[in-house]
This record gives structure tokens, sequence and C-alpha cells, in this order.
């Protein structure tokens, strides 16, 4: 079964590598969000196994984590897991303590432990 990763806020070049990676380790499709309305909407009208959420959206550069609070406290989506785009482990520490699971930063797309942290979410 082909599994869905919603990746949030980053700008194309990093939104291809992050679909490059995961299409090539996962049966999986890969859609683009650009903020909390479209992500929103998306996460309502389809199954997601998976949300990736840029730190610094790159349409506005408003803070990611502002995404992941309103899908955390949705109760109709906030039991899909997320997971925060960052580098920086203090962001990622405050991603964890909103409900999401820890993320990975740019500079480790396509290593072997990101494809690990989301097998248990696109693994078929």
């Amino acid at each position: 079964m082909v599994k869905t990763l919603v990746d949030c806020g980053n700008c194309g070049p990093d939104f291809n590598s992050i679909r490059k990676m995961v299409s090539s380790h996962f049966d999986a499709t890969v859609l683009q969000t650009h903020g909390a309305e479209d992500t929103i909407e998306l996460l309502r009208n389809r199954h997601i196994d998976l949300v990736t959420v840029n730190r610094k959206l790159d349409r506005d550069y408003s803070d990611g984590l502002e995404i992941i609070k309103k899908i955390k406290s949705d109760p109709e989506i906030g039991s899909v897991p997320v997971m925060l785009v960052t580098n920086y482990d203090e962001h990622q520490q405050a991603a964890v303590a909103e409900g999401a699971t820890y993320g990975f930063g740019k500079l480790e797309i396509g290593t072997p432990a990101t494809v690990e942290k989301l097998e248990p979410f696109l693994k078929s």
C-alpha cells in the first residue's frame, strides 16, 4: 500500500530532496503544502501517514512549530504523526514537547539515520 507524506513549508529544492529521499526508500507519495491552512485541509480530506514541517516556512518565514501545535491540538487530525525539519536540537525538543516525533535536519536528508526515522511511518 502506497504511503503518503506531506511536506510543509520547504522551498522547491528542499522539497525535491525530501521527495527523492522518500521515493527512493519507500513506496510513498510526497505532497507539498506551504502553510497551516493547506496542510490542515489536506489532513482533513485524505489519509496522510506523516507530515514534515520546516522550522521556518519558505513563503513567509513563520514558525513551523505553530503548524505542529495546530495539528496536534485538533482532535480530528491530532493523531497524524508530525516531524520538524531542522538541524537544531533545541527546536526538535520543542516540537517533541508539542507532540511531534523527533525529526531530522536538512543536512541529514538521505542518511541511514533519517531513513530509519521515517521507516515506522512510511514502510509498507
